[in-house]
């Protein structure tokens, strides 16, 4: 049994705090870190930093990482919430980058779904030690997403856009779309009340008026990962998110879309932990 070493912090130090406006959620080990670059995760659409604190964050910090985890602005805990809709993938963008200046040393960042194009999109200002994109939205945007559901499962797709007008997902529905592995009615129930509505106008960001530039992206160190049973990204689309910055996808079996929550999850912790450390991180 691994010996439990982690400093909780629920926020950043009160120093970056008052230097920050978002929520920030840390785990820290409790000796100095092991590593040099801390990491930074940032979650997808209609969630928050909720969703790796649960299982990534103390699972990293145990390892010796430096792990936070950001809510956007109009998520979780952020400010910006009665404005949701007026918030597109500029001002997460502007997010990272005041999140960043918070920390100690550029952060390793960790972009799932919609986090996974702010990242790149970012990326087409800045720069960063490694990136690790989870199912994350293509440098082509939502629409292939869109026309899979609408194709293989209509009534998904009906159910996704009422949650993209600001109803509530059902607890099935948001089962089937987000994972495969069986999860317990408790832990379900959980997470469907942490689920909020997304901005209209980051999708429609996503979707078509502000795609990444590829040309632009700076090129980090990157680790592409994807489900083999994503009903959001199909491999497909992590295939081709991985051939826009020429790198191999690499496809975890058995899973669905939330690959931090589902029951395999550690397995794509240890492996985004292996490569960052073999890129001497």
């Amino acid at each position: 049994m691994m010996k439990q070493t982690i400093q909780k912090m629920d926020t950043v130090t009160a120093n970056a705090a008052s230097q920050c406006k978002l929520e920030i959620i840390s785990r820290l080990p409790a000796s100095p870190p092991r590593h040099r670059m801390p990491i930074l995760f940032i979650h997808g659409a209609y969630a928050g930093a909720w969703c790796w604190k649960e299982r990534f964050l103390p699972w990293f910090a145990q390892r010796g990482w430096a792990a936070h985890a950001v809510s956007l602005s109009g998520h979780g805990n952020s400010p910006g919430r009665d404005g949701l809709d007026r918030l597109g993938l500029d001002q997460y963008v502007a997010d990272i980058v005041e999140t960043v200046a918070t920390l100690p040393a550029p952060p390793i960042l960790v972009g799932h779904s919609m986090g996974g194009m702010v990242v790149q999109k970012y990326l087409e200002r800045a720069a960063a030690p490694a990136v690790v994109l989870m199912a994350s939205v293509p440098p082509q945007g939502l629409i292939y997403s869109a026309l899979g559901l609408f194709f293989t499962a209509p009534q998904l797709f009906v159910d996704l856009n009422r949650i993209m007008g600001g109803g509530e997902p059902s607890a099935d529905s948001m089962r089937q779309i987000l994972f495969h592995q069986p999860i317990s009615v408790e832990n379900l129930k959980r997470y469907w009340k942490r689920f909020q509505p997304e901005s209209h106008r980051a999708l429609w960001d996503m979707s078509f008026f502000n795609l990444p530039n590829t040309s632009r992206v700076y090129r980090a160190p990157m680790l592409v990962l994807g489900a083999q049973y994503d009903r959001l990204i199909s491999p497909g689309q992590v295939k081709m998110t991985a051939n826009a910055y020429g790198v191999p996808p690499e496809i975890f079996l058995n899973m669905g879309h939330a690959m931090m929550l589902e029951r395999g999850w550690e397995q794509v912790a240890v492996r985004i932990d292996e490569w960052l450390t073999a890129q001497g991180l």
